[in-house]
């Protein structure tokens, strides 16, 4: 810049000095929130999430996920002061604010129209204004409402909607979705999991085009929420450390950041916090928070933390492995358990296992009396929603070319049906039963002998990742999980092969004797 271009701006700063501070307002958000609310509290992690607002305000991220605590200012910088600022950098942006009802959206709406009725807005943004504001209009076609606004004159817009609520022909050039779930019982609600997913995939992701940016920024609740399911998906997503994460982001990956309510590991360049430091202390000390904490550990983890996969939560803790059966004892017999899809949505699971006998004993409280330790050695596994035209080939394969003895068939609904077809084509003898427990109870009661007596096959995270992800997902909160066929299908496992403490082959129990359960 010359002395004299120098000189004239300097003059102009002179007869006007607020122009600077409007020019830095129209520059970055985060100067733009303080000059729309001079009383706005903005704590260091704020200016780390306003910057990362700027920069996808600014078309530097396109895709970002936003995890924070409830009640540490979130929707303020996300669903109004961002809306309204996208806006003024360019009114021709049509915009799209989703929640988990449409009432929630409405109001983000009317406080971004606020915001842009304001004579402090009109002297940032002159072009960018509304049907009915205090000035001049050429016409009075522009959509104004709870719904939709409209900038007069030009192509943009901010259109709001509640999860499940349609766009259908509607262009969205930037999605912000902001706690798609109401709270802990929805988040926890397989139905309305499936359903917010689905109007996901299905609604909001179909009204977007190749230059479209999203913005996901929610208390996480479950692991199985949107933002696990697009984990699980096998989309990209590059958890924010530092500022360099940010520099030549992968096309189409996501950028994450976790804003912890109390910080684990080590300090980092995006959250310079020592361990154990509370996010927003003047509001949520860490006093408060070990509180909540100590009152359900488990909620805390997902709506504090942003972590809802936290072992805390968890039924089962790792299981063993086993790489060479003899390092469990005595092989004594091969079974195999199959629990049969009661329902339509139900899976059936199937396992084939050896079971050994150790040499050191336990004392066993079914039985009252010292015993050896018995230990299933898993050997094959089988989870699926297919139909029993399928299963009846691939489960009497599994259970042939696994040498098994006897075959329990939990025949519970169709699961008597199943046993008559399969009973032909295998070589095992089957076993029907009636399960008539209460399988919550059983698969929690059992869970930590499941543990204790169960062996995986090494490497089952990767041959059997299906139930691998199930079992180790598997979450106390019975009611929070999807399905429990896996679950109930080793529980039957202990309970039948193990609990007992039978030690003899299948030839010596009960001969001549067809035993009823």
């Amino acid at each position: 810049m010359s002395n004299e271009e120098l000189l004239k701006m300097y003059e102009a700063i002179k007869a006007d000095p607020g122009e600077l501070v409007r020019a830095a307002a129209r520059k970055r958000l985060i100067n733009f929130a303080r000059y729309m609310q001079p009383d706005l509290v903005l704590e260091p992690f704020h200016v780390v999430y306003y910057t990362l607002l700027d920069m996808f305000a600014h078309g530097k991220i396109r895709k970002m996920i936003v995890q924070q605590p409830p009640q540490h200012g979130k929707s303020e910088g996300s669903s109004r002061k961002l809306p309204a600022f996208m806006l003024g950098l360019d009114p021709d942006r049509k915009i799209c604010i989703g929640s988990y009802a449409a009432t929630i959206a409405r109001d983000f709406n009317r406080d971004v129209q606020r915001i842009i009725d304001t004579p402090r807005y009109r002297e940032l943004f002159p072009g960018t204004y509304l049907n009915g504001s205090n000035v001049v209009t050429m016409a009075n076609t522009y959509l104004r409402n709870s719904d939709v606004i409209e900038m007069v004159g030009r192509k943009g817009s901010l259109r709001v909607v509640g999860r499940g609520g349609s766009l259908t022909s509607k262009t969205v050039d930037v999605s912000i979705l902001d706690d798609v779930y109401k709270d802990y019982a929805e988040g926890n609600s397989p139905i309305v999991r499936a359903a917010a997913w689905k109007w996901y995939t299905t609604v909001v992701r179909t009204r977007l085009h190749n230059d479209s940016q999203e913005l996901i920024v929610f208390t996480r609740w479950h692991d199985d929420d949107l933002i696990g399911r697009i984990e699980k998906s096998g989309e990209t997503i590059i958890d924010v450390k530092c500022w360099a994460d940010l520099e030549d982001v992968t096309p189409g990956a996501w950028v994450r950041i976790n804003f912890e309510g109390l910080k684990t590991g080590e300090p980092t360049e995006i959250d310079p916090r020592e361990p154990g430091a509370a996010l927003w202390e003047s509001r949520h000390s860490k006093q408060k928070l070990e509180a909540q904490k100590a009152l359900d550990p488990v909620q805390f983890q997902c709506l504090y933390q942003g972590n809802p996969g936290s072992a805390e939560g968890r039924l089962y803790q790792p299981f063993k492995t086993w790489v060479e059966k003899s390092d469990y004892g005595t092989y004594i017999r091969s079974g195999a358990y199959i629990d049969v899809a009661d329902e339509g949505d139900d899976l059936l699971f199937a396992a084939t296992y050896d079971v050994y006998k150790s040499d050191n004993l336990f004392f066993n409280e079914k039985t009252k009396r010292m015993e050896p330790i018995l230990f299933a050695l898993i050997t094959d596994m089988e989870m699926t929603d297919e139909n029993t035209d399928v299963t009846t080939v691939t489960v009497p394969a599994m259970i042939n070319r696994n040498g098994t003895q006897k075959a329990w068939v939990e025949s519970n609904n169709g699961g008597a049906g199943y046993e008559k077809v399969i009973k032909k084509k295998v070589r095992a003898i089957t076993d029907p039963f009636y399960q008539g427990g209460n399988k919550e109870s059983r698969i929690i009661t059992a869970s930590a002998m499941v543990n204790q007596h169960i062996i995986m096959p090494f490497g089952w995270e990767t041959r059997y990742k299906a139930v691998y992800d199930h079992v180790t997902g598997f979450l106390r909160n019975f009611g929070a999980n999807t399905h429990d066929d896996p679950e109930d299908g080793l529980t039957g496992i202990y309970e039948k092969e193990i609990a007992d403490g039978n030690i003899q082959p299948y030839a010596h129990a009960n001969r001549g004797v067809r035993r009823r359960n």
